[in-house]
């Protein structure tokens, strides 16, 4: 009888079975049980975070756009159909880099982006067979290792049309659709301009029970609105977001004095975990 959980796997005798069959059962046994045991100590983002810093991987879209795999201007990730094995490559390359997290190659994805401008993207896919792709392709990968995988959502040209909370959460909700079926660990909402925005996009989120991550592209300045970082930042973690934090656009040094700007700002409650994100160059 092995055990190693609450399955016990019976074993025929080598009498029964003979040598050869009874070793291979018993490998597959021990095989099954290994398998069990690494999937109940997966810990989430959160259980993660209490233990100290997690670090995810990003910057797809330029890495990639290096490698002549997406197409700059539009930013918007295709790739993920157009060649997968490349987007799989980097995903690899991340995580033997120390990357806790895959992030799904989400970003841009939502329908009014890929049709954005003429954009050809949005001729040939739809949001959700992106996000399918980009799921199964981080999910594989998360496979071969201890990682966690991130759904990803970006702000919606939606919101700068002036087309309104529901248009915006009709986007999001498409993308989370994906999320939810894939059984990602957590959402990154990542790359936002409008803290006003990124509070609706928040609220859809939470929605499918899993932990948020909601990070800004801003700077000291605060956002397109002229809100602070620190009023960001409660204005996030109010919405309900489980981390907090900025992306993108600026260096280490100017990302670091953002969050500083976060953290002091006087709040009720405690903001929850920090993030910061710089893009890949």
């Amino acid at each position: 009888m092995a055990t190693g959980t609450h399955n016990t796997v019976s074993i025929p005798s080598v009498e029964a079975s003979g040598k050869g069959h009874c070793r291979s059962l018993l490998a597959l046994a021990f095989e099954t049980v290994s398998a069990t045991e690494r999937n109940m100590v997966k810990k989430g983002l959160l259980e993660r975070l209490q233990d100290g810093v997690v670090i995810g991987d990003g910057g797809f879209v330029i890495a990639l756009e290096k490698r002549g795999y997406v197409k700059g201007g539009p930013w918007t990730p295709e790739v993920v159909v157009e060649h997968p094995d490349a987007v799989k490559q980097l995903h690899r390359e991340f995580m033997r880099a120390g990357s806790d997290v895959m992030q799904t190659l989400t970003f841009y994805s939502t329908d009014d982006k890929l049709k954005l401008g003429g954009n050809e993207a949005g001729k040939n896919y739809t949001c959700s067979q992106i996000n399918e792709n980009a799921c199964r392709i981080a999910h594989e990968v998360a496979a071969e290792g201890d990682v966690l995988v991130a759904g990803s959502v970006t702000q919606c040209p939606s919101y700068t049309q002036g087309l309104g909370k529901e248009a915006v959460q009709a986007n999001i909700r498409t993308q989370m659709k994906s999320f939810v079926k894939n059984k990602v660990d957590f959402i990154i909402a990542e790359f936002f301009m409008h803290v006003e925005e990124i509070e609706w996009v928040i609220e859809e989120l939470l929605k499918s029970g899993m932990p948020v991550a909601a990070t800004m592209c801003i700077g000291p300045e605060g956002d397109q609105a002229g809100v602070s970082p620190g009023q960001c930042a409660v204005r996030m973690a109010r919405a309900g977001a489980n981390v907090v934090g900025v992306n993108c656009l600026y260096d280490p040094i100017i990302i670091i004095d953002t969050i500083r700007l976060m953290k002091e700002a006087p709040r009720s409650p405690p903001l929850p975990h920090d993030a910061a994100q710089r893009i890949l160059h």
